[in-house]
Parts: structure tokens; C-alpha cells; sequence
């Protein structure tokens, strides 16, 4: 039995230590595997994993450059930049954005259409961050505070940002930048870029976007396993965008908007001497501060609705019969075809027929003004000399004349969507219409009216240009640039008129335009302190029915003929060209003239011993807060009349 024993304690013995060396074994292959791979590891793939190491812990954050800022001709700051506090959202380091900005959105007020757009940018980013919201309020930023460990990836970041401190003063000139959208991320070059969501839109905004912008830099950063940043190793600094001057006047394109006073319509002032644009308003404007942030729909559309068109540069895209303003322009072609000189006189019965048609066009005046000359016809504005002219010129010469002014194509100011107006001929009535010209349609046009359309902007330019005797220059509003040495700057004629009357004419017709103001349709508006040129227009909106008076107040004040005025002075040096247009503001020398006048008076009398400069900060603050008020009682009323119009259409259903 002992020997049994002894035997099965051998055998389990071996056994025992087989298994031993075979564990060990096993143990030995497994280290070795592990040493052989930490090994290859910290050998040859060393480098690599210490790249990827290094991207988990290190950032690379773009540093978007400071963009140039905007100046009037005074040094006045038309354009600036702002710190504010922007949330950014980092993809690669959120699991779930879509549910991260869902719980966002009553903290940082977020629309579902916000929310949308955000998530399409995300999938766009290629990994870099996007933004959430722009200037956080302080509300905003200590709720979130609060809530911050709950949203990994959401950061808050201190960001420049546009602010236009002047509102809606200079919104059609300058304009405003916004988010890039899904169009021009396909035409922009991505990497100038980086690190901002903003581009000029509009106006001066977007007309200077190359110069403005400046060149991205970056940081090198440090972060935890949360994102959160924990010391800066690297600094490449951006390069700041090029301010840029502009030629507008501060003072002066204050008192044009205060002129309008609320009113429709737009002022152009320009230097004929340099084609510096001075004034360029279009009213009514709107504050261009909210597009920065994002406008909100309600908002937006609230604009965007206004029957008065905000949004509509009246100024640059309006397009409007320029009636009598053309009269001056007109009369310098019939000296250059040799139709007329200034002792040629026609007899003014109060009306014009053409040969064999019984159709009267008839004179403003009734009883017409018996024998006019041109001098006569620019003073009272004789509509039935133009008619006879026109006639005997023909609407090609007419037309081939008048485009010598700048009418029907655009002037070149540097501004986008600038329209080109209409300077009709029997080919773009073809194009246009199919139809032949016909006749009657030249006296139309000899006035002003019919087919035939100008821009507030063509007009002051034409003006510009008889007032530096035919020098034509190109209206601009860029006077310089810091820094942007590609900058065209055309500030001398680049071209002339060809005109083969006498020189002496142009004096003359300046003559005549300051007899306007002497004693002709804008007398009411004469100064003994310095001499104004000048001429009035009403343009009809309203056709009225032949035999018929004009009854202002049996139509619709939206029907009232268009005001017009155009002019320059001081005569003998002109400084200053201008054309206002009231829309249906009723006759020109009774609306439109004293708005130029008082133009004409600060720019000529009062800019150098008393201009007008900004408010101060505090004052600014003030009015903004004033403007938030009224804003918010505007929409008050919005949302009650709204309301009333709903509740009203339920009982109508019910009904």
C-alpha cells in the first residue's frame, strides 16, 4: 500500500512540474512579446505615437486679424472693432453636439433654425471650432458659468467684432459684415479665413473686403483631457487688416439725413474738382449692428417688409425719372449739334403737337411762356423748348448725347450693385420690348420722363461733371489706405466731353442754372453770401389724363410726384455738386431745393468755423438707449396689431 502511495505522489510530482514549466513557459513567450512590442514601440514607431500624443494634448487655434478700420475724411471712426464674448464649440472634443446645443439654446437663446446652421457648419469644419454665439451677454455668460462642467468642448472666448457706432447714419455706404454663408465659403480662400465667421456683405464692407481683412496667425496651446486650455506654447501674431479713409463727411452727411427728416428719398454730394463722394444717404436706413450677431427673423422681417424699404439704397440701385434736372444737360447737346445758340428763341404757346397728330404735351405753366430762349428755358424750366428740341434732335442723338453724361450706364463708384438706370433709344425699346420707337416717346424723354430712368448717384454725377465744364471723374468714396499699395485711387479727370460748341457755353449754361436761383423756379432759396447753380424737377408718378390739372390732394400721397433738385457752388469755384430726390415729395422747388440749399450753406459757410462732430460716448449712449426704447415700444405695437389681426381672422373663420 506504501508503495501505491509513493508512486501516485511521484506521478503527480511530474505532473505538477510539467504544468509548472509549461505556465512558465507561457509566461516567458507572453513577456518577451510584450518587451519585443514595447520595443518596436519606443523604437520604431516612436516618433509617430509622439505626434499623436502630442495632437491629443497640443492645439493649434487660429488667431483672426484685427479688421482695418473705417474713417470719415476727418479722421472721424465710421467703423470699429469690439471685444465680446463668443461661445465655440470644439467637434472633436463633443460626443453628441446636436443634444450639447439643445441644452445650449435656452441659455444662449438659440432658434432651431440657429441650431441647424451650427450643425451644418460643424460638418464643414474639418474639426476646428465653430462658433455658437456672438457677444454674450452678462446674463448669458454667468448661466452658463454655472452649467459649464456639463458642457465639454463649449468654450468662451474673448473675440473682436465689428460695431458701427453711428447706426443707421452711414449703413447704405458702408454697409456691415456677417456670417459666412454657404456660397461664399466656396469662393473665399479658406485659409485668410481662419478663425473668424465674418465677411463684408455690403457696401464699403464688402467693395474693401481684400483690404480690410488682414492675414490670420495662430496659437500653439496645451490642453487637458476636457479641452480646457492649459498654458500657451506657441505664438504666430495675425496681421491687422488696412484701415481706410473714406471721403464722406461726417458733418455733412448729418445734416442730409436730418434734412430728409424722416422723409423718403436720397442726397449724393460730390467734389467736382476730385469726384470725392462727400454725402451719400438714403432714407429710411436701418442699424446695421444686429447683421453682425445674426439679425433675428423676426426682426429681418420686419424690415424686410416695411412698405418705406429700409433696406433699399435709394441712393446707389434707385432708379427714378430724373424730369427736369436733365434740362441743362440737354440744352449743352443742342449747342453741340448746332440745333440752337442763345439767341435763338421758339414761341411757347403752353403746349407741343407733333406734325399731323392732335396729342398736346403740355407745358407746367398753362398759357405757356410765350418766346423762350435756352437761357429762359433753363430759369423757368420750360418743358415746351425741350419738346420741340427733342423732336428736331431725334431720340439716337439725343440718346448718344446724354450717355455722354454718365446716364444709362453705371458711374464705377466703389460700391456693390450699383444699378445703370435706363437712357432709352429705338434699340433697347427693340431689345427691351419688341416694339418700334415711337415719336411721341422722344418728347417724353426730352423731359425726363417716359423710358427714361437715372440713379440719384448719375444725376449728382452729370452735375459734377457740368459744373467741372465736362471733366469727367470717377465718383469714389475711398480716400486712402494705410498699408494697401494696390489701391486705384482715381482722384484727377480720367476723360473729358466732347463738345463742339464753345468753351465759353459751359460758363454760360453755369450762368443760367445761377439765374435759376436769382429769379427762375428756385428763387426761393437765393443768398446774397455766395453763388448756387442750380435746377429743379418734379417727377410724375401719376399720369394724368390729357386736358386734366394736377390735384395733389386727390391722390394718394404715395402717387405725389417725385422732388428733385441738382446743383453746385460757390458758381466761380465749385466745391460742391449735389442731387436730392424726395420721392413723392411734391414739387422740386418747393421740397427738394432747400434741402440742397442747406447743404450747400454748411458745406460753404459753416464746415470750417463750426462743423459738426459726433456726439460724445456718453451722449451716444444715450441716444442708443433712447433708440432701444422706442424700438421696443415699436414692437410692442407690432406684436398687439398682430395679435389683433389673428384674433380677428379666427372670428372670421368661425363664422
Amino acid at each position: 500500500m506504501n508503495k501505491t502511495l509513493t508512486s501516485d505522489t511521484d506521478q503527480n510530482t511530474r505532473i505538477f512540474m510539467r504544468r509548472i514549466l509549461i505556465f512558465g513557459l507561457l509566461i516567458f513567450l507572453g513577456l518577451s512579446g510584450l518587451l519585443l512590442r514595447y520595443g518596436y514601440l519606443q523604437v520604431y514607431e516612436h516618433e509617430k505615437y509622439k505626434t499623436q500624443a502630442d495632437n491629443n494634448r497640443i492645439k493649434l487655434i487660429s488667431a483672426p486679424p484685427s479688421r482695418g478700420y473705417i474713417y470719415d475724411r476727418n479722421g472721424i471712426l465710421l467703423a470699429d472693432n469690439q471685444p465680446v464674448f463668443t461661445a465655440m464649440l470644439s467637434p472633436d472634443a463633443v460626443e453628441d453636439p446636436e443634444r450639447t446645443l439643445n441644452l445650449l439654446a435656452p441659455i444662449f437663446e438659440l432658434s432651431d433654425t440657429d441650431i441647424t446652421d451650427i450643425l451644418a457648419r460643424l460638418n464643414k469644419s474639418n474639426n476646428d471650432p465653430v462658433t455658437v454665439k456672438i457677444d454674450l451677454t452678462d446674463e448669458q455668460l454667468a448661466q452658463f458659468s454655472e452649467r459649464q462642467p456639463f458642457f465639454r468642448g463649449v468654450t468662451i472666448q474673448s473675440k473682436l467684432t465689428r460695431a458701427y457706432p453711428y447706426d443707421e447714419l452711414f449703413a447704405h455706404v458702408i454697409g456691415y459684415v456677417g456670417r459666412i454663408n454657404d456660397k461664399e465659403t466656396k469662393r473665399i480662400d479658406k485659409s485668410r479665413y481662419a478663425g473668424t465667421d465674418l465677411i463684408g456683405k455690403i457696401g464699403i464692407e464688402q467693395h474693401y473686403e481684400d483690404i480690410l481683412l488682414g492675414q490670420p496667425g495662430y496659437q500653439s496651446v496645451e490642453t487637458d483631457a476636457h479641452g480646457n486650455i492649459l498654458r500657451q506654447l506657441e505664438t504666430e501674431p495675425p496681421i491687422a487688416g488696412n484701415d481706410i479713409t473714406l471721403s464722406l463727411d461726417y458733418g455733412l452727411q448729418t445734416v442730409a439725413q436730418q434734412q430728409l427728416d424722416g422723409r423718403r428719398g436720397a442726397i449724393v454730394a460730390i467734389d467736382p474738382k476730385t469726384g470725392d463722394v462727400l454725402a451719400f444717404v438714403s432714407n429710411p436706413s436701418y442699424d446695421p449692428n444686429p447683421f453682425i450677431s445674426g439679425i433675428s427673423f423676426k426682426d429681418y422681417g420686419a424690415l424686410r417688409d416695411d412698405i418705406d424699404q429700409p433696406l433699399y439704397n435709394r441712393a446707389l440701385q434707385g432708379m427714378y425719372p430724373p424730369a427736369s434736372t436733365i434740362k441743362p444737360f440737354e440744352g449743352l447737346g443742342a449747342l453741340h449739334y448746332g440745333l440752337r445758340d442763345w439767341n435763338t428763341s421758339i414761341y411757347d404757346p403752353g403746349y407741343f403737337s407733333l406734325p399731323g397728330d392732335s396729342h398736346r404735351f403740355r407745358d407746367w405753366k398753362r398759357g405757356g411762356h410765350g418766346s423762350v430762349n435756352l437761357e429762359k428755358s433753363i430759369v423757368m424750366s420750360v418743358d415746351t423748348y425741350y419738346y420741340k428740341l427733342a423732336y428736331e434732335m431725334g431720340i439716337q442723338r439725343l440718346h448718344d448725347w446724354m450717355v455722354r453724361f454718365g446716364f444709362g450706364e453705371k458711374t464705377g463708384i466703389d460700391l456693390p450693385h450699383e444699378k445703370s438706370g435706363i437712357m432709352p433709344s429705338p434699340k433697347w425699346k427693340e431689345e427691351t420690348y419688341n416694339k418700334k420707337w415711337l415719336p411721341g416717346e422722344t418728347i417724353s424723354v426730352s423731359i425726363g420722363q417716359g423710358y427714361f430712368l437715372a440713379t440719384p448717384l448719375q444725376v449728382a454725377n452729370a452735375t459734377a461733371m457740368t459744373a467741372s465744364k465736362g471733366q469727367h471723374i470717377t465718383p469714389h468714396l475711398l480716400k486712402s489706405s494705410d498699408g494697401a499699395a494696390d489701391v486705384d485711387i482715381i482722384s484727377k479727370p480720367d476723360g473729358k466731353i466732347e463738345f463742339d460748341g464753345n468753351p465759353s457755353d459751359w460758363t454760360r449754361m453755369h450762368d443760367a442754372m445761377e439765374e435759376t436761383i436769382k429769379r427762375g423756379t428756385a428763387r426761393r432759396i437765393y443768398t446774397p453770401h455766395y453763388r448756387i447753380a442750380g435746377k429743379t424737377g418734379t417727377a410724375q408718378v401719376k399720369s394724368i389724363a390729357q386736358g386734366k390739372r394736377y390735384d395733389k390732394s386727390a391722390i394718394d400721397k404715395r402717387h405725389w410726384d417725385h422732388a428733385w433738385f441738382n446743383g453746385f457752388a460757390p458758381v466761380e469755384d465749385p466745391q460742391i455738386a449735389l442731387a436730392v430726390l424726395v420721392e413723392n415729395g411734391g414739387g422740386g422747388s418747393a421740397v427738394a431745393a432747400p434741402i440742397g440749399r442747406a447743404l450747400f450753406d454748411y458745406w460753404v459757410l459753416q464746415r470750417d468755423t463750426d462743423p459738426i462732430t459726433p456726439p460724445s460716448a456718453e451722449e451716444l449712449k444715450a441716444i442708443k438707449r433712447q433708440k432701444a426704447f422706442e424700438k421696443a415700444e415699436r414692437d410692442a405695437l407690432r406684436d398687439k396689431e398682430q395679435a389683433l389681426k389673428e384674433q380677428q381672422a379666427t372670428a372670421d373663420n368661425i363664422e
